[in-house]
C-alpha cells in the first residue's frame, strides 16, 4: 500500500478502490474481458475525499467500462479538476458535499 493518494499525492489516510466496481464483478462482460485475479486485484489507494468524488460524478457502470485504470479517471474532467482543487489543501481537509452526478 502507497503512503500518498494514488490521485491527489496528499498524505491521507488511504481507501483501498476497485477499479472494477466489485458489483461488476460477475456480469457477463466483465467476465469475457477480464481474469478473475486481475478483477480481485485492480485497485488503487486513494484518501476518502478523491474516492468519494468519483462515486460522487460516476456510476459503477461507468467505472467498469469506461475508468478501470488510473489513467483514464486521471483523464475524467470532474475527476481532474477535483485532484487539482484538493491536491493544494490540508492533510485532514475534509470538504463538504458538492454536487451530484
Amino acid at each position: 500500500m502507497p503512503d500518498l493518494c494514488q490521485l491527489c499525492g496528499r498524505a491521507e489516510v488511504l481507501t483501498r478502490h476497485h477499479l472494477i466496481p466489485k458489483t461488476r464483478h460477475h456480469n457477463r462482460r466483465n467476465k469475457r474481458l477480464f481474469d478473475r485475479a486481475e478483477v480481485r486485484t485492480r485497485v488503487i489507494w486513494i484518501c476518502r475525499p478523491c474516492h468519494s468524488q468519483i462515486h460522487r460524478v460516476l456510476d459503477e457502470k461507468t467505472l467498469e467500462r469506461e475508468y478501470n485504470t488510473l489513467e483514464a479517471l486521471r483523464d475524467h474532467p470532474d475527476v481532474r479538476a477535483f485532484v487539482q482543487w484538493i491536491a493544494g489543501k490540508p492533510v485532514g481537509f475534509k470538504p463538504k458535499g458538492g454536487r451530484r452526478r
